[in-house]
This record gives structure tokens, C-alpha cells and sequence, in this order.
């Protein structure tokens, strides 16, 4: 049963009719003509499958033959840029007042045995602002963003989104009441479509099933991933599986959406359309707070940079005043990459 199963593929009802289909009858028919010349001989033939499926399809018979059916029609279609293919955003998401502060930590502290991941840093982002977070690996940049969207806990302090208090909401809640996210590692359903991906996340604010594949295909056009829909997301290129990400987060339609290192892993080439679609976002009203270490893509980017470094906050202000500051050069950035970022920011 094991062998038909693997034969046909995993993870589908179909896979292990298709193995009993084909290789049942195969090796029943050669026993029953060869048995008495080649005795054991449909261990051979499930033998000689396992091997071939192996080499040829270790996905199984079945998912091979579906990603071929599912390529077919997409492949003639050019991908769009994300810069010139990008839809507006529902009128009723840039009906909201910019400038007023959206999401306000004060004194959030958490340690994880003797390390003090994040010491009583403070955060304020306005509504419609494009903030940035940069810092050395191991600064607790990742750290906050668990504790604002709820899979961390803080052990002191306040997080509020648009007044109403963050402590100790699940993630679930918190996605609920308007905040967003992606991360480091973008993974998808691989056997599903890019639509069927991106409505998994619109769930959260539909209420029925026509309502999630409507604000998922909105999704998908705002980020221009639109022409993809019905590929198999297993297929995607990395700049593809990162636009995928993005719509996901953007189905449910937040205020505020977190980027964990969206542009990690990508080619030159392949920024363009990533900084288009966040710079959308930023003009459609929405509040964004990213995390990166591409320095000189961020310093044309971002309204503003908060630096940590060690779990505390160092440094605060324009992409031009922080790359000059000399706390973050001696933490981050070195003297021999500052000037070069410094004239990026100009």
C-alpha cells in the first residue's frame, strides 16, 4: 500500500487509486505470464517503480500530471510588473486619517533566559507611514514584530494598535483588529494555487467563501501577481512566492502590515517590483513597518528608520539622519559602507 501511495503521490485521494491503477494489473499480469520463470517477480516490478518514480516524479504520478496540466495555460502569460499592474486599493481603505499614531509601544521588554531580547524599547508609527526597522542580526528586530502581532507575550510594557491594547491577544486577534504580516521565510501550500494560497489569508476578514475569493483576486492584483492566479504555487519563482506573501497579507485588508525581510533573496532585477507594490501600499493609506537589511534599497524607501541594536532602540529619525549617526555605524553599518549609503539616501 505504502509503494502505491508513494507511486502515485502523497498527499492526494488520487495518488493511491492511480498506483493501484497502474502497477496492480502490471505486476499480476507479468506473475501470472512470468510467475513460473521469474518467480517474486512483482517485487521487481514495485521495485523498478519506486525507482523510477524516484528519479523521475518525487512528487508521484499524480502531482506531476497536474503541475503539467496546471503550467499549460500560464506560461504564454507575460508577469507583469508590479509597478505598472498594481490596482488601487478599496475606497474604504484610504478613507483614514494619516499622521495620527497607530501603533504606540512603550517599555516592551523581553528576555528569553539571560538574553535580553528587547529592553524597554518605544515605538510610535503614524497612520500611512512607511517605517523601517534595520539592525545586526541577533538585534531582536524579528522579536518585535512577535510581540506586536501576539506569538510572543511581552514581560513589561504596553503595545497599542489605534487605542485598543495588544498584551496578550492571540495572533489570530490581532490580524482580526487590522495588523498584518509577513515573514523572513515566505511559505506557501505548494499543491494549491497562488488564489487558493492568497484566500487562505482573506478568511480571516470574510465572512463566506465568494467574499475570501474576491478580496483574494483584489489582492492579487493590487501586488500585479494577478496573471498567476491559477498557477500552482509550488512553482513560483522567489519573486513570485514573495508577491504571493504579500497578497496574503493584504487579503484581509489591514491598517497595518509588518514586512519580516521581504526583499531577502532577491536579484537586483527583482526589487523594482517589490519596492513598487510597497510604495503603493504606502499611497493606498496603508501603514507599513518593514525589516530589512538591503541598506541602500531601504534609505529610498522608508519615511523613517527606528535602529536596534541588542534589543534597544539607538537610534531615530530620517533614512539621512541615521546612516550618519555614529552609534549605528559602529553597530550596523561600518564606516566603509556609511558614505556609500549616506549618498543612496540623498
Amino acid at each position: 500500500a505504502l509503494i502505491l501511495a508513494l507511486f502515485g503521490g502523497v498527499g492526494s485521494l488520487w495518488g493511491p487509486v492511480i498506483g493501484a491503477v497502474v502497477l496492480v494489473p502490471l505486476a499480476e499480469g507479468l506473475n501470472a505470464r512470468l510467475g513460473d520463470v521469474l518467480p517474486g517477480i512483482q517485487g521487481v516490478v514495485y521495485g523498478i517503480a519506486i525507482i523510477a518514480i524516484i528519479l523521475l516524479a518525487p512528487e508521484g504520478v499524480y502531482w506531476r500530471i497536474r503541475d503539467r496540466l496546471a503550467r499549460r495555460p500560464s506560461e504564454p502569460v507575460a508577469m507583469p510588473r508590479a509597478s505598472a499592474t498594481i490596482s488601487t486599493a478599496p475606497q474604504h481603505a484610504r478613507s483614514r486619517t494619516a499622521g495620527n499614531d497607530l501603533l504606540v509601544l512603550r517599555d516592551v521588554s523581553i528576555s528569553f533566559g539571560g538574553l535580553r531580547a528587547l529592553d524597554g524599547v518605544d515605538l510610535a508609527v503614524p497612520e500611512g507611514g512607511l517605517y523601517g526597522i534595520i539592525g545586526p542580526n541577533g538585534a531582536g528586530k524579528t522579536t518585535l514584530f512577535n510581540v506586536i502581532n501576539g506569538f510572543l507575550s511581552p514581560e513589561r510594557g504596553n503595545i497599542s494598535f489605534s487605542g485598543e491594547n495588544l498584551v496578550g491577544l492571540r495572533p489570530n486577534r490581532v490580524c482580526r483588529l487590522g495588523i498584518g504580516r509577513t515573514f523572513q521565510v515566505a511559505r506557501a501550500f505548494p499543491r494549491m494555487t497562488v488564489l487558493e494560497n492568497v484566500t487562505a489569508g482573506a478568511f480571516v476578514g470574510a465572512a463566506d467563501d465568494a467574499t475570501a475569493r474576491r478580496m483574494a483576486v483584489t489582492a492579487l492584483d493590487r501586488v500585479g501577481l494577478g496573471a498567476r492566479a491559477n498557477a500552482l504555487a509550488g512553482g513560483l519563482t522567489n519573486r513570485e512566492l514573495r508577491l504571493m506573501e504579500l497578497a496574503r497579507a493584504l487579503a484581509p485588508e489591514p491598517r497595518l502590515i509588518l514586512l519580516d525581510e521581504t526583499l531577502a533573496g532577491l536579484g537586483h532585477d527583482d526589487l523594482d517590483g517589490i519596492l513598487g507594490a510597497i510604495r503603493q501600499l504606502r499611497a493606498e493609506g496603508v501603514t507599513v513597518l518593514i525589516i530589512e537589511h538591503t541598506m541602500q534599497a531601504m534609505v529610498q524607501l522608508v519615511d523613517h528608520f527606528d535602529v536596534l541594536d541588542h534589543g534597544r532602540l539607538i537610534a531615530s529619525g530620517t533614512p539621512e539622519m541615521v546612516v550618519r549617526n555614529s552609534d549605528v555605524i559602529e553597530a550596523y553599518l561600518g564606516k566603509k559602507w556609511a558614505q556609500q549609503v549616506a549618498v543612496a539616501a540623498k
